[in-house]
């Protein structure tokens, strides 16, 4: 017979099989470790501030282990619980954010102009921060089967994600727009979306106005202080001038942990929004670039995990859980070292909040529970 003959021909054929490991270790061990530095930074930078008000010097510290706590209990058990269940219950979740949202608009606390919070007892909510993965589990919802944004059962996702953008915009928090609408671009151009008209839409917006329109006046002040914060030293400047202070204090080095001089007076907001400032004083050039390896390790991490994700569903969940998380850290980390305007975004893991991170902690469950489930291939040698 033909194929009885010696010299038969030999095919690789390739198969794929969908192997389930355990959760991603890199990933684990770099968020453990950002988890440990947010709470020994929220304690050195806040102890000044309890002090100043009257508090126990453990209270802004003891807030965030208890976001941290409850944080821990969301990931384990999102990383338990099968993503592709998510599906189900991603438009209740969505519903569930706005409601928080209008709750917020009429109820909540104003702090500093803007009102963001809503207060639980002796804690505050930030329900903004549960927009973020709402934002992302609708669009890898509708973007799984493709990118087509003329489809009319994509447009009742898309009227949820609009509500929530314009309720976060009119507390105001436009930072969180702006990473709402960043994460959404990555991921409909991940989808296989067109980036020539994402970039058109962009242009034309520019040409427009757009961005001065969206603008209020002391978002326009914080541009102009951006580019000349010697305009105004102890105004408008005042914050971006200190943080500048204590990256310079700091050096390659850093004056040690808890010797920050600028968390005393200087620097407003050091357990928040400049703590990233706080780190280079202390930890110094050192100590900034071991904290920005961390969060590019988590980019890579996730991006790597969507790779190995068997379908579309897992692989745009992880890119954009990943991506909000990454850019939102480079955000305020950027706005810290005066290379963007101030906005208002916490550093994940590290800025005091306990509703950002115990969303975040949530997020990397999510995250975890995708790189479970990876695409295995195997070749194997057949006879002809």
């Amino acid at each position: 017979m033909y194929y009885q003959k010696n010299n038969k021909q030999l095919r690789n054929v390739t198969q794929q099989n969908i192997v389930i490991t355990p959760p991603d270790r890199v990933l684990t061990i770099v968020v453990l470790f950002l988890v440990v530095l947010g709470i020994m930074s929220v304690f050195s930078a806040s102890v000044p501030k309890c002090v100043n008000a009257g508090l126990m010097p453990l209270h802004f510290t003891l807030i965030q282990i208890g976001g941290v706590i409850l944080g821990y209990f969301g990931l384990r058990i999102m990383c338990n619980f099968d993503y592709k269940r998510l599906l189900n219950l991603t438009n209740g979740f969505a519903l569930f954010v706005i409601g928080l949202l209008v709750l917020v608009l009429m109820t909540g606390d104003v702090i500093n102009g803007a009102q963001r919070w809503i207060s639980v007892g002796p804690l505050s909510l930030q329900p903004s921060e549960f927009a973020k993965p709402a934002v992302v589990m609708l669009l890898a919802k509708v973007f799984s089967k493709d990118a087509d944004l003329m489809d009319s059962k994509k447009w009742s996702a898309f009227l949820l994600i609009i509500i929530m953008v314009l309720l976060i915009f009119k507390q105001p928090n436009l930072s969180m727009v702006i990473l709402l609408f960043a994460t959404s671009v990555v991921m409909y151009l991940v989808a296989g979306g067109s980036a020539k008209l994402i970039g058109g839409c962009f242009l034309a917006f520019l040409g427009l106005g757009g961005i001065g329109s969206l603008l209020q006046p002391y978002q326009l002040q914080r541009i102009r202080i951006w580019l000349n914060p010697e305009v105004d030293p102890l105004g408008a400047g005042y914050n971006i001038i200190q943080s500048m202070v204590a990256f310079a204090s700091g050096g390659l080095w850093g004056s040690g942990y808890g010797a920050s001089k600028q968390k005393l007076a200087w620097l407003p907001e050091a357990h928040t929004d400049f703590i990233f400032a706080v780190i280079g004083e202390e930890l110094g050039f050192i100590g900034c670039l071991f904290l920005i390896g961390l969060f590019w390790t988590i980019l890579q991490r996730g991006f790597v995990i969507a790779s190995r994700c068997p379908d579309m569903y897992g692989k745009l969940l992880a890119i954009g859980l990943t991506f909000s998380i990454s850019f939102q850290a480079f955000l305020n980390m950027s706005v810290a070292s005066s290379m963007l305007p101030a906005t208002g975004v916490p550093l994940p893991f590290i800025s005091y909040g306990g509703s950002s991170v115990m969303i975040t902690l949530c997020m990397i469950g999510i995250l975890l529970n995708i790189s479970k489930k990876k695409v295995q291939t195997i070749r194997v040698r057949q006879d002809v």
